[in-house]
């Protein structure tokens, strides 16, 4: 069993069935033996991008994320605390939620952002 957090635009390559979406991580996406976690900072990350006109995505994030079978991830205090302490390496402070988030629960985190390797967290190539 694999525990994983999907960064953001993991999330919505799977939501658009975008070809950028490796077939080794829809194969473990699909497969429910696995935990898919999707964080409440994305959800936040999307409908910021939706309301600047930057992004097109569905409306109601939480709906979507049961319909699919993944499970919800709050930020709770100790993450926004910690993220606040991780070194100044990537301002980005979605991602640095993310980080923090699969950390502390123990979960590799789905990405492509090469900003993010920079960090001692697990991760898995979304384009593999």
């Amino acid at each position: 069993m694999r525990r994983l957090l999907l960064d953001t635009h993991a999330f919505l390559w799977w939501l658009g069935d975008d070809a950028r979406l490796g077939e080794h991580c829809r194969t473990l996406l699909a497969d429910p033996r696995n935990e898919v976690y999707v964080s409440a900072v994305t959800a936040w990350e999307i409908a910021i991008k939706k309301g600047l006109g930057k992004l097109r995505a569905p409306d109601d994030i939480d709906a979507v994320v049961e319909d699919e079978g993944f499970s919800k991830l709050p930020i709770s205090v100790y993450h926004g605390d910690q993220a606040g302490s991780l070194p100044d390496l990537h301002r980005d402070p979605f991602d640095r939620m993310l980080i923090v988030q699969a950390q502390a629960e123990g979960l590799t985190l789905v990405t492509v952002d090469q900003h993010i390797l920079q960090y001692p967290v697990k991760t898995l190539a979304a384009d593999t």
